[in-house]
């Protein structure tokens, strides 16, 4: 069985201040661009049965300069809906809402066609994610591997590792790195995490 490779986008301008950025398609800086290059020692010598992106362009832009080829978008792989803190930082939120946590008070709506989600609503995209990459690893024709956000794939690790969505919480993910999730004796481990070259 080959192994699940996460791969967070490169730096945008939101994410450098700390921003909330979902369905805001901010392109990569400079920096970015930089980060996503430098993961193709850490992708390009891997065969993959699956290849899939967040159909956003900072991780379609991060998948193309890291070398990965075949990428199919996937909207499950799509960022967190922060609905009405789209933009915000969780230090503004503070200033009305002290004390207030992603993973635990969810958030406000926002415009039409961004309701915002919750842990449990961002956990059943993950689940959806997972089913095709295990029908994928148990074909053993190699790795697969996952180009999208922090808090999404944050999510996804820790649906694979068994635990709720909000556990997700545990896993700090930085901007332009690759993480891997492998087996040991049967189970899902975390093998490698938040790596760059």
């Amino acid at each position: 069985m080959g192994d699940l490779l996460l791969v967070r986008h490169g730096e945008t301008e939101w994410s450098r201040s700390g921003q909330h950025t979902s369905w805001t398609d901010l392109p990569l800086t400079e920096h970015g661009e930089e980060q996503a290059k430098s993961l193709a020692p850490l992708l390009t010598d891997r065969t993959y049965a699956l290849a899939l992106a967040s159909p956003l362009g900072r991780a379609i832009r991060t998948a193309e300069l890291a070398g990965l080829t075949g990428i199919v978008p996937d909207p499950d792989l799509h960022e967190w809906d922060y609905g009405g803190y789209e933009g915000i930082t969780t230090v503004d939120i503070h200033r009305t809402r002290p004390g207030w946590d992603l993973w635990t008070d969810g958030v406000p709506p926002g415009p039409e066609g961004h309701p915002g989600e919750s842990p449990e609503e961002t956990g059943a995209r993950a689940d959806r994610v997972l089913a095709r990459v295990d029908t994928a690893l148990t074909v053993d024709a190699g790795d697969v591997v996952l180009v999208a956000h922090a808090h999404f794939l944050r999510v996804l690790t820790a649906r694979r590792l068994g635990l709720p969505p909000a556990e997700g919480r545990l896993f700090q993910l930085a901007t332009g790195t690759v993480s891997r999730l492998s087996t040991e004796h049967g189970r899902p481990v975390i093998a490698e995490w938040n790596r760059r070259p």
